[in-house]
């Protein structure tokens, strides 16, 4: 598999699936095995943990973030549980798209949406080539499995996240490819996640 020739405009990838699917796994093992993909940061206004780099995020303060919404940096953004707010920039998307290389993204599919519909990537003629990879469990049950053995929930917590779960299921159909990652298979789910990324 080789890296993007030079001066061919590289592309994004973005990696969509339902939690407990094993997207993180994924994402670890192409970044450990492809230094030459690029991973952005994501824009962050939580509290910086003890020991924490800057490798992952770029943080900031709430001003901070209002003014990158303000200036347009951000592709996409939320608010997620306690009020932190995360977004994907500009910056660490585009420059490095237009020096060739593969940028890989995990995304929800409220992030999807914002992105695809984006215009940057929307359109025919879209200055920017985006394709989207949906990772697939088996069967719902391995993923409810997967959910309940990382932390004890509730009856009311777990049906909310097999509804959530049912809804994301949806956006496959909306991706370039799904793939399904089967239990016990990780390496042949990251051998066909790499064929889409380097096609």
């Amino acid at each position: 598999m080789s890296d993007t020739p030079a001066g061919k405009q590289g592309k994004l990838v973005l990696v969509i699936g339902p939690s407990g699917v094993g997207k993180s796994v994924i994402l670890k093992k192409l970044r450990a095995k492809h230094p030459s993909l690029h991973f952005p940061r994501s824009a962050t206004t939580r509290v910086r943990r003890p020991g924490e780099g800057d490798e992952l995020y770029r943080f900031v303060n709430d001003t901070e973030f209002d003014a990158l919404l303000t200036s347009e940096k951000l592709l996409e953004w939320a608010q997620v549980h306690g009020g932190a707010r995360y977004g994907t920039l500009v910056d660490e998307i585009i420059p490095p798209i237009e020096q060739g290389k593969v940028v890989v993204r995990e995304v929800d599919v409220q992030g999807f949406d914002s992105i695809r519909s984006h215009e940057f990537f929307s359109g025919a003629n879209a200055p920017y080539t985006l394709e989207s990879i949906f990772i697939l469990p088996e069967n719902k049950e391995q993923l409810i499995a997967r959910i309940t053995k990382r932390a004890p929930i509730g009856e009311d917590e777990l049906q909310r996240r097999v509804k959530s779960m049912e809804k994301e299921l949806g956006y496959a159909k909306l991706c370039t490819a799904s793939i399904v990652n089967r239990q016990g298979k990780l390496q042949e789910t990251l051998e066909e996640v790499e064929q889409r990324i380097f096609s």
